[in-house]
């Protein structure tokens, strides 16, 4: 019986992140409160192994990464789909809305609370409305 409760012991603590995972949901909107083009949140802070999931509230909008933590492959979802990423690599990921990216619908997942590559995200290309709401999504950072 002891080997018993220690083998689920062991195999509870290895697969343990697995269990406490999140996921957390972010809605791609036409519009949210006075503002247009958004994601519902601008700033969203998870830890490694949690999932982030875009709702296609409103039609005509996807997530593509623009600035990620070394080691990141490029990720670009379809136009009016809801999709997944699961967050392993800690950091920045700056991503848009690949439509409505010059009227400012980008935002930013924070891995770990780690913000190693935030000089790549200051030095980010952004164009429009995007050049504002990347300079608030900034200062939030660093509060």
């Amino acid at each position: 019986m002891y080997k018993f409760l220690l083998l689920i012991g062991l195999t509870l603590s290895v697969s343990g992140n697995s269990l406490m995972a999140a996921t957390i949901e972010v809605e791609m909107l036409n519009r949210l409160g006075k503002e247009s083009m958004v994601y519902s949140q601008s700033v969203v802070n998870v830890q490694s192994g949690d999932t982030v999931k875009w709702l296609a509230s409103s039609k005509g909008h996807n997530v593509q990464f623009l600035t990620t933590p070394n080691g990141v492959d490029a990720f670009k979802s379809k136009l009016s789909v809801d999709v997944e990423y699961t967050f392993n690599v800690p950091g920045i990921y700056l991503y848009q809305c690949t439509p409505h990216k010059s009227m400012g619908m980008i935002a930013v997942v924070v891995v770990d609370e780690n913000k190693d590559n935030i000089d790549s995200i200051m030095t980010s290309r952004v164009g429009g409305k995007s050049k504002k709401r990347l300079a608030s999504i900034l200062t939030a950072l660093n509060s």
